[in-house]
């Protein structure tokens, strides 16, 4: 019985460090797809506008701000901003397009921008 235990154990604990493994990986991808979106002048072009506190990513941004401390903010409030900065924000004006609204990014293209936003110190 105590071998069974043993090896119900091993097999749970093995489960979950693959699991972690797995998600470490998948979201390293996300975030090196949504570093792509942000740099990339046919998709987000984020870079045209920010730049980013830390990072050398060529990031020659002025007009909009530079980019710090997105790691502490909440996930579904840089989803929306990038989604809609008028509802989000309550704004009228904005240099920022709203990606998601006007169709100019998808969800899952957002959902990586966001990853590599989370990134940013």
């Amino acid at each position: 019985m105590k071998l069974v235990k043993n090896l119900l154990m091993v097999s749970i604990i093995s489960g979950l460090v693959s699991a972690s493994a797995f998600a470490a990986t998948d979201n390293a991808a996300l975030v090196k797809e949504g570093k792509k979106i942000f740099m990339t002048k046919k998709l987000g072009n984020c870079s045209a506008c920010h730049a980013i506190n830390g990072m050398d990513v060529n990031a020659a941004g002025s007009l909009g701000p530079k980019l710090s401390g997105l790691k502490n903010w909440p996930t579904q409030t840089l989803f929306d901003t990038v989604y809609d900065i008028y509802a989000t924000r309550g704004l009228k004006i904005s240099a920022m397009p709203a990606f998601g609204r006007d169709g100019w990014l998808s969800n899952q293209q957002i959902t990586a921008v966001v990853a590599f936003l989370k990134t940013i110190n």
